[in-house]
């Protein structure tokens, strides 16, 4: 028997107007990296939900896609990516995968960060497989010069308030806190890292580009003999020679690649070798994009004393 006290469903409707679908629902924003989902926080505030794919401790070029990804996504309004295919290995089949007709590529709830951003190291000419894994579309790291984290975080500001026009004002006003703080924060470490313009530095893969143009170092050599190539034991000599020659003491490398080749590096020419972390969540401490340059900065700057450099 039913309880003669419920009414029906469509006399609820009749009577109070059927509620708008996630009326106030915060919105659920999905990054391809950590990096992109702090700036995103940043801005969206507690109007959105915000998670990652790639942790900061994983290489963002090599991701293993899992059914949870697939999950995450399928529930997305918004999946921001960092493009010039970063991701191009690993993305694409999951957000196909997802089902999800608003975060496919060319749709409102897909956004590529990169495309306002200032991309370096623009190949010129054919790109071939024997050049290794290089970006025809420019390097992706781009993430690393807090100037593209202003940009980012504009693009966001504008596609969240494109998803939920009502709260524009409030992203808004996130954007332009965000982008005050972290443009104090930039002259705090631009500061720092002037004593050492022109510090020459060897790194393992190419994901510093963007961090050396903006604080003055001066990559002069990597320990991949080409993007996405093993070290040999040819260029490692031919690198090391080279450093003895320019007195470079600092090397510093990603945390997911093998320490063995930069630490023999490091004991032939007396260099520092440091693991400087490329992304949010690289390791525990940096829990936000402002801790990211607060812990590398922090390390440069110290090994830059301990070489003597002035």
């Amino acid at each position: 028997m039913k309880p003669k006290h419920l009414i029906p469903i469509f006399l609820v409707a009749a009577l109070f107007g059927t509620p708008p679908a996630r009326a106030q629902g915060k919105l659920n924003l999905m990054a391809s990296t950590e990096d992109l989902a702090s700036i995103a926080r940043e801005v969206a505030g507690d109007r959105a939900v915000v998670d990652s794919i790639a942790r900061g401790y994983q290489d963002p070029h090599f991701v293993e896609a899992k059914p949870s990804f697939i999950l995450k996504l399928q529930k997305a309004d918004l999946l921001v990516v960092v493009g010039r295919e970063l991701e191009i290995g690993w993305l694409p089949p999951l957000i196909q995968q997802s089902r999800n007709s608003k975060i496919q590529a060319g749709a409102a709830g897909y956004l590529d960060a990169s495309l306002n951003a200032r991309i370096l190291d623009i190949p010129q000419g054919l790109v071939t497989r024997a050049m290794g894994d290089v970006h025809p579309q420019g390097n992706p790291h781009y993430w690393l010069d807090p100037e593209n984290g202003k940009i980012i975080a504009q693009a966001v500001a504008g596609k969240l308030s494109e998803l939920r026009p009502s709260d524009k004002p409030y992203f808004e006003q996130r954007l332009a806190d965000f982008s005050k703080r972290l443009a104090e924060a930039e002259q705090r470490w631009l500061a720092a890292m002037a004593p050492y313009k022109g510090l020459k530095v060897v790194s393992y893969h190419r994901s510093y580009t963007n961090f050396a143009d903006r604080f003055g170092l001066d990559i002069v050599g990597y320990v991949e003999p080409k993007p996405g190539i093993p070290p040999t034991p040819q260029h490692t000599l031919d690198l090391m020679g080279e450093m003895k020659r320019q007195n470079i003491k600092v090397v510093i490398v990603e945390p997911y690649f093998d320490l063995k080749t930069p630490n023999a590096i490091g004991r032939d020419t007396g260099a520092s070798v440091l693991v400087v972390p490329p992304s949010v969540g690289g390791v525990k401490e940096i829990t936000d994009y402002f801790k990211l340059f607060d812990y590398d900065i922090n390390l440069i700057v110290g090994a830059a004393k301990q070489a003597g450099a002035r």
